[in-house]
């Protein structure tokens, strides 16, 4: 009898090497705003694809949006991370940042429309399987994610990952898109929003779940917020990874 190692690395040998992620900026208009998001994909299939959108935090479009977008191309979606602002906005400062999401969050109609912006340029890109469409979001962009579904665009499901869950703008009826809010449950940010937004949900019959991570502040996914969980924003790798691993599962549900 051959060697059970033996066979398995032979095996190994023999199977193909991982299938390459390419990425590209896309530069795009909402109006007369120029806006550059970042599209991710991997190379090399020929069957068409699930498409994520990915939504920025109220920084702005950036390097963390961007390595979201590429680590949903290594699962073999094709990803597109919108820009919300405009090409090359970034806040240096919270305050900065605050203002340019604080537009958004003051006129969620405009909100909306910049999503759907970017929603067609994730439509446009190669092989992207148009009948299964999804979008993710982070702080900001998470409450984003949320309006989408909340306006019934025709996608599949969102995800919201540490997202503001206030409803000036309810959903009016159930929403096309399954809803999954993944929540830092020490979120002072967030936590008041969370019993409107649940009897939203019931009230519109959605499709929704929320995941609370104890111990996890806002911010929980980003590493860049830090480890200090008593300033309100830090990073907790245990709820990181556990709310990556409840979107692959929400999304292969949803995209089946």
């Amino acid at each position: 009898m051959k060697n059970p190692l033996f066979l398995a690395l032979l095996l190994a040998a023999a199977a193909p090497a991982g299938a390459l992620v390419k990425t590209k900026a896309v530069e795009y208009k909402d109006g007369d705003v120029v806006l550059q998001g970042w599209a991710a994909w991997e190379d090399g299939f020929k069957d068409t694809r699930p498409g994520i959108l990915v939504v920025h935090e109220w920084w702005g479009h950036g390097p963390y949006a961007r390595r979201r977008a590429e680590q949903l191309a290594k699962l073999g979606y094709t990803a597109f991370a919108l820009d919300m602002y405009g090409k090359g906005v970034l806040a240096a400062s919270h305050e900065e940042a605050g203002k340019l999401a604080g537009a958004f969050f003051g006129d969620r109609a405009a909100m909306r429309a910049r999503a759907l912006a970017g929603l067609e340029q994730l439509k446009k890109l190669p092989f992207v399987d148009q009948n299964k469409l999804g979008a993710i979001g982070y702080c900001f962009g998470g409450t984003t994610v949320l309006e989408l579904a909340r306006a019934g665009t025709d996608l599949k499901g969102v995800a919201s990952f540490h997202g503001n869950l206030a409803t000036p703008t309810p959903a009016a009826e159930k929403p096309k898109a399954a809803i999954l809010v993944l929540h830092g449950a020490d979120d002072t940010f967030v936590n008041p929003g969370l019993p409107a937004f649940m009897a939203e949900m019931r009230k519109a019959g959605a499709d929704w779940q929320l995941v609370q991570y104890g111990g996890a502040v806002h911010s929980f996914t980003v590493p860049e917020a830090g480890a200090d969980p008593s300033k309100g924003m830090a990073y907790d790798k245990r709820a990181d990874e556990r709310s990556w691993s409840a979107m692959r599962g929400f999304f292969e549900e949803a995209f089946k």
